[in-house]
């Protein structure tokens, strides 16, 4: 039988493969994020998020630091062209941040994240992020109006994360002052790992500890406040229900945005 020959084949940054790469589900980054975000500061047991760090990292000066946020994005690769989809360029997302150390430098480790579209999703999973699909609901700023939420003291914020019909987050702050001090788990790098796990007999899965390539990140005016915070277990595994507050912080309110340009190999 004869080899067939072809001039090309199917390409992609990732699937689905096409003849010209344009059907895949990820654009290439770099990946630019602009969004407004609830953040709650909040403590848990330091044993409880130690069994979450890989190793190569630690607890570090602060050990049983956490946070919850809450953010609603819109995002765009260098084209620009998903602005004109808003179907596609907006989601929302839920994430649960730990204070760690990577050989002496501060950053964070994310356990858990929910989104409500899928490609972050599977752009979460190319950074190492553990994004699951959930329905999430914030507040979001307005100026205008008695339903608009003003950056004003005196104004609440509120975020709601639902997994599989349960509610399972739920967050308010009750804006005081503004400040100029950033949010510290907002304001460092993220270590993940990527995981891919073995397909065929006898293969190894992939795990690398990687940092995510963040450049020109910038904060609008923060807002800190009186918070509330609220993670049920129902419906979720011990693991998570490990990661209940024990001791609830202060809150957040701001927009933030940044520019995603890949990882970084740690360990």
């Amino acid at each position: 039988m004869d080899t067939v020959h072809r001039a090309t084949e199917p390409v992609g940054y990732s699937l689905p493969l096409s003849p010209s790469g344009l059907s895949s589900m990820i654009t290439p980054p770099p990946w630019h994020f602009t969004g407004d975000v609830v953040m709650v500061d909040y403590r848990v047991d330091p044993a409880a998020a130690e069994r979450f760090l890989p190793p190569g990292l630690s607890l570090g000066a602060d050990p049983g630091a956490a946070a919850a946020v809450f953010a609603d994005w819109q995002w765009c690769s260098d084209s620009g062209a998903e602005l004109a989809e808003p179907a596609r360029c907006q989601f929302g997302e839920f994430l649960i941040f730990l204070a760690c150390e990577y050989r002496g430098a501060p950053m964070a480790r994310c356990p858990y994240a929910w989104v409500d579209q899928p490609v972050p999703m599977a752009r979460g999973w190319i950074q190492g992020m553990p994004k699951q699909l959930g329905v999430v609901h914030q507040t979001r700023p307005r100026p205008l109006g008695r339903a608009g939420a003003a950056l004003t003291s005196g104004t609440r914020f509120d975020g709601v994360l639902s997994v599989f019909g349960h509610r399972t987050a739920r967050a308010g702050v009750t804006l005081t002052e503004r400040t100029e001090v950033r949010p510290a788990l907002h304001d460092v790098p993220l270590a993940h790992t990527r995981l891919f796990p073995g397909w065929l007999p006898g293969e190894k899965p992939l795990a690398d500890l990687v940092a995510s390539e963040v450049t020109d990140v910038e904060f609008g005016e923060i807002w800190t406040g009186e918070a509330t915070l609220e993670l049920s277990a129902e419906g979720m595994d011990q693991d998570f229900a490990s990661l209940a507050p024990v001791e609830v912080g202060a809150g957040h309110v701001f927009s933030y945005a940044e520019t995603l340009r890949g990882g970084r190999l740690l360990d």
